[in-house]
């Protein structure tokens, strides 16, 4: 019989009772206690429902309070030395400083989950780090699980994957601080500038590994999951040599059965060396790749099972179930009971349960399927398998009434976006003029300081935006008061960024939601969930839109709020927007088309808003694309064809205006040093990036680049409730002119601050100032 197991699900809570625990134990609302009960109340709920679903076996150690690469460093007691850790347990207070910073150390650097929009909190590894065994958490969820009747399957990043995805730092003390390595982005780069590979840790790493999982079979662990998502990259030869010598040493006797996981793309190219693997099984991602089943299913071994993810884990459309019927019947054949049914990853990049979508149009909501009604789907399956078709004739019946509902339904298609998007033409992709004559005209134009300080846009949605929303959404105010309302809120943003100084405003935002669903709740072809939220990093979630056909813009977005904003003063006001590719990253796309044809349709309507903002006399407009580097395939062979839609897309957003308005663009929470000649063909005239994490390491990239255009590298961090100081900020901007030349630097915060408090972004900002006016000072 073959079984259907699960490789992760949400941690958030159907009504996101996680992200309240978590931001009411931060404010010191609740305490731990009540933490804890929060956690293990969800643990058990989705560990039953899991169960009711059919799952033979059940995930273990997918909950996570911040993150599971942080869980990781926890479980593995490695802790960068600045926080004090002792080296018995990690509590709460140093995980969590480790992932929000503290008043007296910064957070550990966060970056992008592979090709998602999920952040990770990166590993520090320094030369002489020592690995033990400092935390509890994982024995304690497989006892809880095991008294409850469910048959746990523990989930643990696997060795290879944890290393590669972490940095190698330096430990140099300086004033009685750490001081990071600084260098390219590059494996190789770091380890060069540090003095040595992380590589060389896995020695002392995998003796914890191996003590994990001896503790876990003598627990009654029948099976581990390691997660090993890092083999779908382009790894160095002495990486994949490694794989080997850390599943040698992990598979023994003492240890429970391993199943080896991989997801998000192809690992057809080490299919041999991976079937030769002394580990129990391996899963496959099939809807990422399918072509690689092939190159397993040939002499794959007698004693392994094979685990194929048929259900899209990264998306909300519903199965196609007999086409996965037909591939999995392929592998039945040759495995038998051996094959094992899983999604393709964790499902914690979906919404937790499309029952609670009671508004949504019927037809659309027949297309989707969410966490729970994957577990459905994946029950199906099994039981077609096991029982035959027969035995489920009615729900594959469903299915296939709703793909055709879909395939053939006339909301998808648009012939005047169709026509748009043919009709385009190479000069809709590219500036008037190159940059130094448009520099010229924007110097002329807005006559700004050396160092000009802006913001990357938003300010804090405070409670009192957050209910206005809740009562305009309830029909408790009208939309006239409600506009009302968001009004004042911009007056005041606008009245404290010119109480501190800055030199080029934004309006704040205060009537956004979100800044991707924002946009796609006026342009057609989107549809939008009330609670399909997904855990972008820590308590932060997004509601992603549903992009399920042609993409246009019927009106403008942002016009009025913006020249609303800009009458309040005689400065500069910015124009913000979201750019194509983020967009198109971050929602629910369409599978029924190139994701390069849906980025262009984005792009032609942020272009109307654009050309809307410059003939209304607004001269500053950024179009942010963080997203840009998320997107790149995992594989370097697709990466040229991938750069060329993605900032083709850019440009046709931004190419519409004259030379004197300042396109700028934002990027944060990703490595760039291998696609600099991609950004730098955006031509964008200002780009502002997130480097105070990694205390402008980042930057050093487009300095070696000689990156042609202006750029504003964050001096702080936004993602901590830590307030830094002036003179902190100081040799931040001191380093930036060592790399960047100073006629072409900006100031700003690293990222947006809507999620922090107006008692926080005061002070920042204002020591921003102090700090830049310093510098200006030296400079002169």
């Amino acid at each position: 019989m073959s079984i259907a197991h699960n490789l992760g699900f949400p941690r958030i809570g159907l009504k996101r009772e996680l992200k309240k625990a978590l931001e009411s134990f931060w404010k010191g609302g609740i305490n731990e206690d009540a933490l804890l009960a929060t956690a293990r109340e969800l643990r058990q709920r989705h560990w039953h429902l899991q169960q009711e679903a059919g799952m033979d076996l059940i995930p273990v150690g997918d909950f996570s309070f911040y993150d599971h690469m942080l869980d990781m460093t926890a479980l593995l007691g490695a802790v960068p030395a600045r926080y004090g850790f002792s080296g018995e347990m990690v509590d709460l207070e140093t995980y969590f400083a480790m992932a929000r910073g503290s008043q007296t150390q910064p957070a550990m650097e966060m970056t992008k989950w592979f090709d998602t929009n999920y952040h990770y909190i990166v590993p520090e590894f320094t030369a002489d780090m020592r690995f033990r065994l400092s935390g509890k958490a994982i024995f304690e969820v497989v006892d809880e699980a095991k008294t409850l009747g469910i048959r746990p399957k523990p989930v643990l990043v696997g060795p290879i994957t944890y290393l590669w995805l972490g940095k190698e730092k330096r430990a140099v003390q300086d004033g009685g601080e750490a001081t990071h390595a600084a260098g390219c982005c590059t494996g190789a780069s770091r380890a060069a500038d540090a003095g040595f590979s992380r590589l060389e840790l896995l020695k002392h790493v995998l003796p914890v590994y191996a003590e994990l999982l001896a503790r876990l079979k003598a627990q009654g662990v029948e099976w581990v999951q390691l997660d090993e998502p890092a083999l779908v990259l382009d790894l160095p030869p002495e990486w994949l040599a490694a794989v080997n010598t850390a599943y040698q040493a992990l598979a023994t006797a003492d240890a429970p059965q391993i199943l080896l996981t991989t997801y998000f793309e192809s690992v057809a190219d080490q299919a041999d060396s991976l079937k030769c693997l002394p580990v129990a099984g391996l899963h496959l991602d099939l809807r990422r790749a399918p072509d690689q089943l092939d190159a397993f299913l040939r002499d794959y071994p007698a004693d392994k099972v094979l685990s194929l993810g048929v259900v899209d884990g990264r998306n909300i459309w519903r199965t196609d179930l007999d086409a996965a019927l037909a591939l999995l019947g392929k592998a039945r054949d040759d495995l038998g009971e051996r094959l094992w049914i899983a999604p393709s990853c964790s499902l914690i990049h979906c919404p937790v349960d499309l029952a609670q979508e009671r508004a949504l149009d019927p037809e659309l909501r027949s297309w989707m399927a969410f966490a729970v009604q994957k577990l459905e789907e994946l029950n199906i399956l099994k039981t077609a398998l096991n029982a035959g078709p027969e035995a489920v004739r009615a729900q594959l019946a469903e299915s296939r009434a709703a793909l055709e509902s879909r395939r053939h339904s006339p909301r998808i298609h648009n012939p005047a976006v169709s026509a748009r998007v043919a009709a385009l033409q190479p000069a809709d992709a590219q500036r008037n003029q190159p940059f130094p004559q448009r520099r010229a005209a924007q110097r002329q134009r807005f006559k700004l300081p050396a160092l000009p300080t802006t913001t990357i846009g938003s300010f804090p949605q405070t409670r009192e935006i957050r209910q206005a929303r809740l009562n305009f959404k309830k029909g408790e105010i009208d939309a006239a008061e409600y506009e009302s309302i968001m009004r004042q809120e911009i007056v005041h943003a606008v009245r404290e960024q010119e109480r501190l100084g800055l030199d080029v405003l934004v309006h704040g935002e205060a009537e956004r939601n979100d800044m991707v669903e924002y946009f796609g709740e006026q342009l057609r072809g989107f549809a939008f969930t009330q609670a399909g939220w997904v855990q972008s990093y820590g308590s932060r979630y997004v509601k992603p839109p549903v992009i399920f056909g042609d993409v246009s813009r019927p009106r403008p977005m942002t016009l009025d709020w913006t020249l609303h904003a800009q009458s309040l003063t005689e400065k500069p006001m910015k124009g913000m927007l979201t750019g194509p590719v983020t967009i198109l990253q971050w929602s629910f796309v369409r599978d029924d088309q190139p994701r390069r044809d849906t980025a262009t349709q984005i792009a032609c309507a942020i272009r109307d808003e654009v050309t809307d903002l410059a003939r209304a006399g607004i001269g500053i407009i950024q179009i942010d694309e963080p997203a840009l580097r998320e997107g790149l395939p995992l594989k370097a062979r697709d990466w040229d064809a991938y750069l060329a839609w993605a900032t083709r897309a850019f440009r046709i957003a931004a190419s519409g205006v004259d030379d004197d308005v300042q396109i700028h663009t934002h990027m944060c929470y990703a490595e760039f040093n291998d696609i600099l000649p991609a950004i730098a063909s955006m031509d964008a005239d200002v780009i502002t990036i997130e480097t105070s994490r990694s205390a402008m390491e980042l930057l050093d990239a487009f300095g070696v680049f000689e990156y042609p255009n202006e750029i504003g590298p964050g001096v702080y961090d936004i993602h901590s409730p830590r307030v830094p100081g002036v003179e902190e900020m100081v040799r931040l901007l001191e380093k930036a002119a060592t790399v960047i030349p100073a006629d072409r630097l900006w100031v700003n915060p690293d990222c947006g601050l809507k999620t922090r408090s107006w008692e926080e972004v005061g002070p920042a900002l204002a020591n921003m100032l102090a700090a830049t006016q310093q510098v200006r000072a030296r400079l002169a």
